[in-house]
């Protein structure tokens, strides 16, 4: 009676445009898997890391630069506002001097201080307010700079998050066609060698398993 010889193993693959990009292999006692980047995905990925790297220690750290660059718009903001309320009182005021010298041919009467004091009364008014908003807008200022470096680190995070993700899909789907393969093989294996499915190749672009094709899709 002749010896059952055991299943080969079944190595699975995953391949686009006729590249292989994920393999699930048995060499000796060990299984591995593989899956190969590209040129491109190589270069995003090594420029995410590195890029994440160099800017988390100074996440909060601001430079002399960046000081000089807040500040610099802080005060352009704070020059406009200051030349609004003077265009909005200046011209107040030289009405009111134009009117009592026509009226009174003096300054000198209740009628002129008392619509100066009105007059710059809102002035100040304006003023004080105008100097808490400088402060809101330094805050918002400061802010925004702290919001845009954190919202640089992640996206600089997910776009190696998503790398991994698409890895891990595709190194699943070089698993699923490997059991598939070592499936058929322990439910066919006989003394001969026919039906050994040892190098069973899934091809995305030519696979008829759309669910699989617009999973994978929807990563890259």
């Amino acid at each position: 009676m002749g010896k059952t010889s055991s299943p080969s193993y079944s190595n699975g693959y995953v391949s686009v445009n006729g590249n292989n990009v994920a393999s699930n292999y048995r060499s000796g006692n060990n299984v591995y898997s593989s899956y190969n980047m590209s040129d491109a995905e190589k270069q995003i990925y090594n420029y995410a890391q590195n890029s994440f790297l160099s800017n988390l220690p100074n996440i909060n750290v601001f430079s002399e630069d960046t000081i000089n660059q807040l500040q610099n718009q802080l005060g352009a903001y704070t020059n406009q506002g200051l030349k609004l309320i003077n265009n909005t009182y200046t011209p107040m005021l030289n009405s009111v001097k134009t009117d009592i010298a026509s009226r009174f041919g003096n300054f000198d009467n209740s009628v002129f201080m008392d619509n100066l004091n009105k007059i710059e009364s809102n002035r100040a008014d304006s003023m004080s307010a105008f100097a808490q908003d400088i402060m809101a807008k330094q805050d918002e200022l400061y802010n925004n700079e702290l919001s845009n470096r954190y919202d640089y680190l992640n996206f600089l995070m997910g776009t190696q998050n998503n790398i991994d993700s698409n890895i891990l899909n595709y190194l699943g789907l070089a698993s699923q066609n490997s059991s598939t393969g070592n499936s058929y093989n322990t439910g066919t294996t006989t003394n001969s060698s026919s039906g050994n499915f040892s190098n069973l190749t899934n091809s995305l672009l030519s696979n008829s398993n759309a669910s699989s094709l617009i999973k994978l899709l929807s990563l890259l």
